[in-house]
């Protein structure tokens, strides 16, 4: 009975199991286990030390959930501004069977570069340009 006794107390002392995993492997009733364990003198700094432990996690935990609760709506915020950009470019390109230079111009907006001398934005001819996409558009 002694040796028993004694594998309770390692695995709850040294190697910091709870109550219902050592009754599991030990094969006997956590009752059995407590009332051991709380013989030893080590029982109330092993229980403040696994309070510590506890709120330890318990903050990690509630720093976890935070990160990823600012992560999703990063997530969702900029779902949300790619929906809308999509649903004002739907808007734009559907008003008329043709769209306007201006329209295209911001529709395209990398392949155009303002040129503040004559005050109109150029098409940049390193892409190659078909000859439906205006070369230049003024500014308004």
């Amino acid at each position: 009975m002694k040796n028993k006794k004694d594998k309770i107390i390692e695995l709850f002392f040294i190697n910091h199991l709870s109550v219902k995993e050592i009754a599991d492997s030990v094969g006997t009733s956590s009752a059995y286990i407590t009332k051991i364990i709380k013989t030893d003198e080590r029982y109330v700094m092993e229980k403040q030390y696994r309070k510590e432990k506890s709120k330890e996690k318990r903050k990690q935990d509630k720093n976890n959930f935070m990160k990823n609760k600012r992560e999703q709506k990063r997530i969702d915020d900029n779902y949300s501004f790619v929906q809308a950009q999509h649903y004002q470019a739907t808007r734009e390109l559907s008003k008329s069977r043709h769209i306007t230079n201006e329209t295209y111009r911001k529709w395209n907006s990398s392949a155009y570069k303002y040129n503040p001398l004559k005050k109109r934005y150029e098409f940049d001819e390193k892409l190659g340009r078909a000859s439906d996409i205006p070369k230049y558009i003024k500014e308004r």
